[in-house]
């Protein structure tokens, strides 16, 4: 017997409360029912209940006009207050305690006992600069690993001297010294500046950097400058300055980082931890109440997009904070703290994975609501509902109505969840009375449901434990995992665990139940066409995705709680058990594969964009096999091939790039060791240009064309300062070292403030060797530098020596970087990006479900963890090469910038698909019966859908490769994935979809839809910026020539 139609007022009392559900109070661990809402409470902006007394009164008509001498009081006052507020910020502070620093450094030039201790001579500003480059502004582990930085450049800087020396005294003593002297060049001159170089560009650490030009500066003084290499004398006097300048300048940095409001890493590390668990707090109430609601737009809001950018920063500065508090952990013994923070930041970022793949899920639910929306404004909903049922009963109910919007069909079907305060709640709640518990779908919808209506259904009966789960989960990551600093004691609630378990069993319950009647509620058995039915298995992935994200989202952070828990225990030891294992550097030669597994996963947290400049982009056809007689082993190849063989080293462009910085520091440096040239080399300051050289010359010309130009501008400004301090000063040291503490105020303000290191340091650097250098000379530091002025300098003369001796170094390094092997950043990230792409294709096209079906006792999943790492450094690499290109300038016209920036973008989120498919399927590698069957059953399908995607993959690669226009006619991945989601629709019609495959079985299947379609969607933004850049195909484009 058919049931009467719903009457509207029926129907309302028929529908769900989403807001009255059954939870687990975080904090106490009872299981309660409530009325409760997502949203957080709204508060006004200030905080202030105040408002004008009349509507649309304005601030000027509420306060009385002020003169000119009022208002400009006011305006000083503000500025003033504003001063002060910077002042006494982080970032103020921090200014403040470099420029202190750089004081104390600036001593040993000025005060004479401080100065009689590095002997006579001019180089005492050095101590100053050192100030500068090892400044102060950085946490106590930082400075750790400065110092460690520092005198690891020196012990470089000192081998290549001493052996450079006895190089030059072995031969002189044998009187063939022009032979020691072209050795000194080309091996300890060229190779030893050469592997700076390289070493700075393959670490790319902005420390690293300071302590190769801290290397370099010491080199080239000792080698170039100070005689001792080019009279083949033995001479420890430089080196043993250089070592004392180092200890007094990382003594002077070091002093006022650690007693002046000193800065933890761990405490850094901590706070960044709270700033991220709010963040993702924030994403998790935000995509949930999105879904639940149906709502694309809160995914749109200031508020998610500030959480969003939120998280991925903080995640970045959480990595280099925990770097940070490494040196601290090993300094304190406590090593076996950073190995347990070290977990809990992998559990964070698979915590944040898991927030992604709901993010994509409810974004899919979006894509599917507006493709009924546009089914039903062009006509088609009536022929859907055709389709399903012909029921007349349905067609005449005012409900289902096909004028109705999918809206209106969606608030007839799920109470509306519209987020009010809490006490418009209870309302609602008296309302739906007991109902809620034991709602079912009336009989006459049943028949009657569209794919989209589907989501309806699924949210009425997973709303209540979904926004349950999502509720505990909030509240518990609110309260983790530290307390307010200064202390930041562990806040870790002993009922979070058991309510995390239970609150997940509700939902993992409620789960099943919920997908089952979405399977198998009503699902018509003929639909019309193959559209339509993949409409209904991707609604069925959409809700089992979401639903499997947000439970494994629940499981990790049980996970979570677990490593806290064991932080906890291991800090409030006592006592407090401390080792220095670290130490045994002797155990760090023996090789295990846990060692091995270990450094991997550290290397992948650790990497950053700055990292691995000097990738190696090779070439796929550059194979051992494709040259020379392919039927010959190796060693019976023409000798011209095994020379080719054998020299592939110096191909790769690292090895390039040392090379050319070797040979254009010895093109440079020679001149200091021929007699004729030496005096004009010394006299115009060569040993600067030389640095500059050093720093100029980068990997591409992009990089080099924007260092050279901060080079240019910072020393341009330096000398400026150095003039005019030195005019008013008038030998002064008093108003010379307030000059220069005013100075340093500017340029640290650069470096700390604006992130700006480099130019910050060219003006601090050439101001020093200006000024200061005036003044060493002026009480008779040095007794050879009468050229200059002697005992009253020519302060023109000697800023004249040190820019032009800048410029020439910064015109030397852009020629050897555009001559000599030139590497354009432009057709680096050209051949980059399509050998990433390829690397993708290959990837994908092994088929992710393949290896549970064809190797069911396999332990790997299709993607292993080292390949992951090395696609995710590649990409980072990739965009460093995007912000260098910026910097080439072409006839053509300037680098499309914002093309690659959104190519690159569109990149990681497919490198974030290959890794939410790998995470899936790591989960179990081991497949169900029911699971089994499904994917022989569609094995044809889900096959061609991955050889299809490996196809795109090679098409974009090969049109970004050849700078050719795309066709037209590409691939179509849609049609492809809608049979592979009938043919799953279909399964769930036969007798092995009814009787062995469960709810469960389908999860894997449906993920890989979902996934398939963001990398179509990707690919589809990829291949539309291709268009922009190159065109599409025409018969114009191929003139046969």
């Amino acid at each position: 017997m058919s049931e009467p139609p719903q009457t509207p007022a029926a129907r309302r009392f028929l529908r769900p409360s989403l807001r009255s559900a059954t939870m687990i109070m975080p904090r106490t661990g009872e299981r309660v029912k409530k009325s409760f809402t997502l949203r957080r409470a709204s508060t006004s902006l200030n905080g202030s209940t105040d408002f004008p007394l009349t509507p649309g009164a304005t601030e000027a008509r509420r306060h009385r006009r002020m003169g000119k001498i009022e208002a400009f009081k006011e305006r000083c006052k503000a500025q003033a207050k504003n001063a002060y507020a910077f002042a006494t910020s982080t970032t103020g502070i921090n200014i403040l305690k470099c420029s202190l620093a750089y004081i104390l450094g600036s001593l040993a030039t000025f005060v004479p006992q401080i100065s009689g201790l590095l002997g006579r001579n001019d180089g005492k500003h050095m101590v100053a600069t050192i100030t500068v480059y090892f400044h102060p502004a950085r946490s106590a582990g930082s400075m750790i690993e400065a110092i460690l930085v520092a005198f690891a450049a020196f012990m470089y800087a000192a081998f290549i001297s001493f052996t450079s020396m006895g190089v030059s005294v072995l031969f002189g003593n044998h009187h063939i010294l022009v032979v020691g002297h072209i050795i000194v060049l080309i091996v300890f001159c060229g190779a030893g500046l050469g592997l700076v170089g390289w070493t700075k560009q393959k670490l790319g650490n902005p420390l690293v950097n300071v302590g190769c030009s801290l290397a370099s500066l010491a080199l080239i003084t000792v080698l170039t400058k100070e005689g001792a290499v080019q009279s083949a004398t033995f001479s420890y006097v430089k080196v043993w300055q250089v070592l004392k300048m180092i200890i007094m300048g990382c003594t002077s940095s070091s002093a006022v980082a650690l007693l002046i409001r000193p800065t933890s890493a761990r405490n850094e590390f901590r706070d960044t931890f709270i700033k991220a668990t709010d963040a993702m707090g924030e994403m998790l109430t935000i995509i949930t109440r999105s879904f639940l609601s149906g709502v694309e737009q809160d995914l749109k809001d200031p508020a998610f997009l500030k959480a969003s950018n939120d998280s991925r920063s903080t995640f970045k500065t959480l990595v280099k904070n925990l770097g940070e508090a490494k040196y601290e952990h090993y300094m304190l013994g406590t090593e076996k703290e950073y190995h347990i923070e070290h977990k809990l930041v992998k559990c964070l970022e698979q915590l944040t994975q898991n927030i992604g793949g709901l993010r994509s899920a409810a974004e899919t639910q979006f894509s599917l609501l507006n493709q009924a929306e546009q089914d039903q404004s062009n006509g088609t909903a009536m022929d859907i509902l055709g389709l399903i049922t012909n029921s007349p009963s349905v067609v005449s109910s005012p409900v289902l109505s096909p004028s109705l919007s999918h809206t209106e069909r969606r608030t007839s079907i799920l109470a509306s969840i519209d987020e009010l305060p809490e006490e418009s709640a209870e309302a609602s709640d008296e309302e739906s009375g007991g109902h809620s518990a034991s709602w079912k779908l009336p009989h006459g919808m049943q028949s009657s449901l569209t794919a989209a209506d589907m989501f309806s259904v699924f949210i009425a009966h997973l709303g209540p434990p979904m926004k349950s789960l999502a509720y505990t989960l909030r509240e518990v990551l609110d309260e983790l995992p530290f307390g307010p600093g200064p202390d930041y004691a562990m806040a870790i609630n002993e009922h979070f665990r058991h309510s995390l378990v239970d609150a997940n069993e509700l939902f993992a319950n409620a789960r099943r139940e919920a997908l089952t009647l979405v399977y198998r509620n009503k699902i018509p058995s003929e639909t019309g066409s193959v559209e339509v039915a993949a409409d209904f298995e991707e609604v069925a992935a959409s809700c089992g995705y979401f639903s499997s994200s947000l439970e494994d989202l629940s499981e990790d952070m049980v996970t979570f709680l677990d490593i806290l828990e064991e932080l906890k225990d291991n800090v409030a030891r006592n006592p407090r058990q401390r080792s220095w294992t670290w130490l045994k550097f002797w155990r760090s030669w023996g090789w295990s594969k846990e060692k091995g597994t270990y450094s991997e996963r550290l290397s992948l947290l650790h990497q950053s964009a700055e990292q691995g400049l000097s990738h190696e982009t090779h070439n796929p056809v550059y194979r051992e096999g494709t040259r020379g007689d392919a039927d010959k082993p190796t060693d019976q190849q023409p000798l011209s091939y095994r020379i080719w063989i054998a020299l592939g080293i110096f191909r790769r462009d690292d090895v390039k790039y040392a090379t050319k910085v070797g040979i254009g520091a010895v093109l440079y440096a020679m001149f200091s060791f021929f007699p004729s040239t030496r005096g004009f080399y010394g006299h115009w300051r060569g040993e600067w240009g030389l640095l500059s050289y050093m720093l100029v010359c980068s990997m591409t010309i992009g990089a080099s064309n924007t260092t050279g130009w901060q080079r240019f501008v910072g020393t341009c400004l330096g000398a400026i300062y150095a003039i005019v301090a030195w005019i008013v000063a008038h030998d002064n040291p008093w108003v010379l070292g307030f000059f220069g503490w005013l100075v340093s105020l500017h340029c640290f303000y650069i470096i700390v403030g604006k992130g700006k290191g480099p130019m910050g340091r060219f003006i601090m650097l050439t101001y020093n060797l200006s000024a200061l250098y005036a003044y060493s000379l002026s009480v008779r530091d040095e007794e050879d530098d009468d050229d200059e002025g002697g005992i009253s300098p020519e302060i023109w003369e000697i800023t004249l020596h040190r820019v032009v001796a800048v410029m020439t170094g910064c015109i030397w390094g852009i020629i050897v970087t555009r001559l000599i092997w030139p590497i354009s950043a432009r057709r680096k990230i050209k051949k980059g990006t399509s050998l990433l792409w390829l690397k993708m294709g290959l990837t994908w096209k092994r088929g992710p479900l393949r290896c549970l079906l064809e190797s069911p006792n396999s332990q790997t999943s299709y993607m292993s963890p080292h390949e992951e790492l090395e696609l995710r450094r590649f990409l980072a690499h990739l965009d460093t090469l995007r912000l260098s290109a910026k910097s080439e300038f072409e006839l053509k016209g300037p680098f499309p910038d914002q093309n690659f920036k959104i190519v690159l973008d569109a990149t990681g989120r497919m490198l974030d698909s290959f890794h939410a498919m790998n995470v899936i399927i790591l989960k179990d590698l081991k497949s169900s019966e029911g699971e089994t069957q499904i994917l022989q059953y569609t094995r044809k399908e889900w096959m061609e859908l991955s050889w299809r995607i490996s196809h795109l993959f090679s098409v974009m690669a090969s049109s970004m490769k050849l700078t050719y226009p795309l066709n037209d006619v590409l691939p179509n991945i849609e049609h492809t994935r809608n049979r592979l989601l009938a043919k799953v629709f279909e399964f769930r019609r036969t007798g092995l979809g009814k009787v062995i495959a469960r709810a469960d079985d389908y999860e894997l299947l449906y993920a890989y839809a979902l996934v398939t379609g963001q990398l179509a969607h990707d690919l589809g933004i990829i291949g539309h910026e291709i268009e922009k850049l190159y065109g599409v195909l025409s018969e114009d484009d191929l003139k046969l020539q």
